[in-house]
């Protein structure tokens, strides 16, 4: 599971646009999945109209950005039966105080996409 090399410079431009206004409150929300217990693989799915895994994190309209953005954990996606593999997720799945994990949800691409978070 690594960053589709099919990702598209259209899907690019928006993510990494919205991800630079969402960064710090999308690392900080995976932190407090991580020391609450919940999770040691927060994912955050986003898509552009609203969708049913997660819970909403930060609605478009309120960040202005594109995206919706919602949280959740591999829990949720085991139960989905999203991830197949649980094990290989896990190896595939990078260190989330350094990179998030997405999940884009869209009609032209949905997948997983790591993207590093900004250096302080």
């Amino acid at each position: 599971m690594q960053n589709d090399p099919e990702l598209s410079g259209k899907y690019l431009g928006t993510i990494t646009k919205d991800f630079i206004i969402v960064a710090e409150i999308l690392k900080e929300a995976a932190y407090e999945v991580k020391k609450g217990g919940f999770s040691e693989y927060p994912i955050f799915p986003i898509s552009k109209v609203e969708m049913p895994i997660g819970n909403l994190l930060l609605a478009k309209q309120e960040m202005r950005t594109d995206w919706n953005y919602y949280i959740t954990y591999i829990d949720e996606f085991l139960q989905r039966k999203l991830i197949e593999n649980e094990e290989a997720f896990k190896a595939a799945y990078k260190n989330p105080d350094e990179f998030c994990c997405l999940f884009v949800v869209d009609p032209e691409f949905t997948n997983f996409l790591f993207i590093p978070y900004p250096e302080d």
